[in-house]
């Protein structure tokens, strides 16, 4: 999406994006922009700052202000040597800028860079959304910044997360202190981001540019009683926890996240499992230790 008041740019700038492929949007003031943004979502938007009525700034700003639009890379064009409009458009969530008189070279090459790297980050994303897991991640202060699915479904188990989409202050307080105890720790003892809060167990860890924190939630046992699993079975504390998980529909690659193991180690494991139950099967194996668990 072009959002630019100056017809001759918005030619320009479309006809060297359509030539190599792109199909453009185009919205000549803000108001239009957001009205646009509603029904679709651009890889990326090409933003002039300064339009009449609603500037590119406050367009920028809304942008980022919507859930469902404000992860779109924004590039600001600016005329050379516009260095406070630059500084003001990143201080409202532009990622990189276009310089005017255009030279179609460069716009190519940025669009095209922010289009691959935005992909990469919505497979990945779908990746997540679709593991199963209870990711979240949350800033310096505790705020979520991001979650997938299953995260805000189990956070729904409480009232602070229902009321205000935060965190308990509790978990807060327990998270970032841990956070920063693994950052100090965690080459020594890879265990001292683990915690416990009420019947959640949670691993944390600091993300690549360590001002976000990222939280692996899992629901305790339960029901299922590990020692009395690993007593009456003969496993080892890693198997009765991998035939938990089992049993929960995770697949080896899924346990192998929780457990920080890899899909290779856990099949091994279930492969003692298997021959330490007598069964084949995972399917089996989950029924007999439910059997057993019934019996005692």
């Amino acid at each position: 999406m072009i959002v630019d008041d100056t017809p001759a740019n918005l030619a320009v700038l479309s006809d060297a994006l359509e030539e190599s492929g792109y199909r453009v949007l185009v919205a000549t003031d803000g108001y239009s922009a957001l009205e646009q943004l509603r029904f679709i979502r651009p890889d990326v938007i090409l933003l002039d700052g300064m339009m009449p009525g609603m500037d590119g700034f406050e367009t920028c700003r809304q942008i980022k202000q919507r859930e469902e639009t404000h992860d779109i890379p924004i590039l600001f064009m600016t005329a050379l040597g516009d260095i406070d409009n630059l500084l003001r458009g990143f201080s409202e969530g532009a990622i990189d800028y276009i310089v005017k008189p255009f030279r179609n070279e460069e716009v190519l090459a940025r669009v095209g860079a922010h289009v691959a790297r935005g992909r990469i980050m919505l497979r990945a994303e779908q990746a997540l959304a679709e593991s199963g897991l209870s990711l979240l991640a949350i800033d310096g202060r505790g705020a979520i910044t991001w979650m997938t699915a299953d995260a805000a479904a189990l956070l729904g188990e409480f009232a602070e997360f229902t009321q205000r989409r935060a965190l308990p202050p509790a978990l807060i307080d327990l998270a970032l202190a841990h956070a920063a105890n693994a950052e100090k720790t965690s080459t020594e003892n890879p265990a001292a981001g683990k915690f416990e809060f009420k019947n959640f167990s949670v691993k944390i860890s600091p993300c690549a540019d360590h001002s976000e924190y990222l939280l692996l939630l899992q629901k305790s046992g339960g029901d299922w009683d590990l020692d009395a699993l690993r007593n009456d079975l003969g496993l080892t504390t890693r198997e009765a926890e991998i035939l938990m998980w089992v049993s929960r529909g995770k697949t080896n690659r899924d346990i192998g996240m929780i457990l920080d193991s890899s899909p290779r180690t856990v099949n091994k494991h279930l492969e003692h499992i298997f021959e330490k139950l007598g069964v084949t099967t995972r399917s089996a194996a989950v029924s007999k230790a439910l059997q057993r668990a019934k019996e005692n």
